[in-house]
């Protein structure tokens, strides 16, 4: 990789352009330049390769087996009937092993060979989405709740988040010239960025809207968190709140997962200048020397949270009015039919760590082109992504929820109607084989792992306890394992730190309570835990609230107290 810095590499590239051109026509080799597999993140793209593979192509003396992921800016997950066939499109033509819910409300396409990345670009932008600034030092898919009961707060709230997510866009014009061929513009400062900056920020940057009572974008994992407060149907302001973050590095206690902090309340006509006043604020305040402590939740803590909130007051010129209570009671998805308070039928699919193919599970993929294309000729009903790897039909007249769910029983995809909750409610990254990251499994180690606790479960008779499990394949926290009830987070091939005792509202971290372990010393740890739960729990109480008041770890709260109702 690069020799200099990330912030030169930034700071030398003419707005993201640097030598991406050149690398995707160098035909010698599947990779990209050194500096380019930076740049091309803000492009919504990673270069990646087969780590399967890795040995065997290093005995042949061939070169890894390169491929990117491309991952879709969407915000808050909305896609039309024809936007989801048009994707389904791009995963058969260029993708491998399907395509795949994030829990951002993204699509991420894998697999895709140097040669084809601009054809594929080309293909999702055709379908009206684009993957400017998906990844990289930049604001990224700004996730919002995918609750379908609340239609009139959920099309408000979500209005509010796209215009958001626009104006936080990279100014420059190199994403549509490199993919797009627009032709560029002699003259003028191609790195000209008004928010950003010729160096964007220090680190990623995430958004979430929260619309209680349901806490599904788990707000409190965001840089910059909004929750919605309305007065009925109508929306009356925001919560803001703002430090929150998943990563962390193994053996390194000056990083660590952090609960946002409340930091005041503002009214939706606020909301653009207080979140560019909290952007632009990292952006210079921010560390840039050492990268592992360049997120919001590490400036927060080093300038402190009054100092922060002065700073976001002086630059948006708006005083912050003190934050409301929050009333959450779950963050995880609600499965099956509901009704909306518009009268329409809403449809929550259960999708395996968001991983949409067809499959021995059944033929997600095939099936899903299906229900698309029945929408779309009835010219109803759209796609929601879920921050948790789920996916929602939603908007459906009477005839047009019985049309998807005989689709949905005939493919296979009424999943939700079989599993257990410890299965509707598990999540995994992506991990191997295609994270450099990943030191462990995870999304192919899920459902061995969920059978194996569920097994736990059903031999102390408690089968149908919510439990809420996550595993990532390392310790920079995709999958938020930091917020899972059980969470394994990955040290090494097959062993695993087991994380326990956050709450069900994502209000709560969870604490480490074996280290470096495997998954027969994982079910040892668990078995006599869950067999307590199972005799000595309190009615209604769950798993993680049960660990935290028996002492069994203790609980980890925020730097500022959180304010529930």
């Amino acid at each position: 990789m690069a020799t200099h810095s990330v912030e030169d590499i930034k700071r030398q590239s003419a707005g993201l352009r640097g030598t991406l051109e050149a690398s995707l026509a160098d035909p010698v080799t599947g990779a990209l330049r050194d500096d380019d597999q930076i740049l091309i993140k803000y492009h919504g793209s990673y270069q990646q390769d087969d780590r399967d593979l890795r040995e065997e192509r290093r005995v042949a003396k061939l070169e890894p087996a390169y491929s990117f992921m491309i991952r879709t800016r969407t915000p808050g997950g909305v896609l039309t009937p024809t936007q989801w066939l048009k994707l389904d499109g791009v995963a058969n033509d260029f993708a491998e092993r399907g395509l795949r819910i994030t829990t951002r409300q993204a699509v991420q396409f894998h697999g895709v060979i140097k040669r084809e990345l601009k054809a594929t670009m080309k293909a999702i932008n055709a379908a009206l989405i684009d993957t400017l600034a998906a990844c990289g030092d930049v604001n990224r898919n700004v996730a919002v709740a995918a609750n379908p009961q609340v239609s009139a707060a959920h099309a408000t709230v979500y209005a509010q988040a796209a215009a958001l997510s626009e104006h936080l866009l990279p100014n420059t014009r190199a994403y549509y010239e490199i993919w797009l061929d627009e032709e560029r513009v002699a003259g003028g400062d191609p790195a000209a960025e008004p928010i950003y900056g010729s160096t964007y920020l220090p680190r990623k940057f995430k958004i979430g809207f929260a619309i209680p009572p349901t806490n599904d974008v788990d707000v409190f994992a965001q840089d910059l968190g909004f929750v919605a407060h309305l007065d009925g149907d109508v929306l009356t302001g925001y919560t803001v709140l703002v430090g929150g973050g998943m990563g962390s590095t193994h053996g390194d206690a000056e990083t660590y997962p952090r609960l946002a902090d409340p930091l005041g309340f503002i009214t939706p006509d606020q909301l653009i200048p207080v979140a560019t006043a909290v952007v632009t604020a990292q952006r210079d305040l921010g560390n840039r020397t050492v990268r592992k402590h360049a997120r919001l939740k590490y400036t927060i803590d080093r300038v402190g949270l009054e100092a922060f909130r002065r700073e976001v007051e002086e630059r948006s010129g708006i005083i912050l009015a003190p934050p409301k209570p929050l009333a959450f009671t779950h963050n995880g998805d609600r499965f099956g039919w509901v009704e909306g308070e518009d009268g329409r039928a809403h449809l929550t699919l259960r999708i395996t760590a968001g991983r949409v193919q067809d499959g021995d599970a059944g033929l997600w993929q095939t099936g899903l082109r299906a229900v698309a294309q029945a929408l779309l000729e009835a010219g109803e009903g759209e796609f929601r992504l879920t921050p948790n790897q789920n996916l929602v039909i939603a908007g459906l007249s009477p005839a047009g929820r019985a049309s998807v769910d005989a689709l949905v029983t005939t493919y296979g995809l009424d999943q939700f109607r079989r599993a257990k909750p410890l299965a509707l409610n598990a999540l995994a990254c992506v991990a191997l084989p295609t994270c450099a990251l990943a030191m462990a499994e995870a999304e192919r180690y899920l459902p061995a792992f969920v059978e194996r606790v569920q097994a736990l479960l059903d031999r102390h008779a408690v089968s149908e306890a919510d439990i809420h499990l996550r595993i990532s394949g390392c310790p920079n926290g995709c999958s938020r394992p930091f917020l899972g009830e059980i969470a394994l987070v990955g040290k090494a091939p097959g062993r695993y730190n087991l994380m326990l005792g956050a709450d069900h509202r994502g209000a709560r971290l969870n604490a480490l309570y074996r280290e470096n372990v495997d998954e027969a010393q994982i079910l040892a740890a668990l078995e006599p835990l869950i067999a307590s739960y199972a005799t000595d729990r309190h009615e209604d109480e769950r798993f993680g609230d049960f660990l935290v008041r028996t002492g069994v770890v203790a609980p980890r709260p925020g730097p500022i107290p959180l304010v529930l109702a």
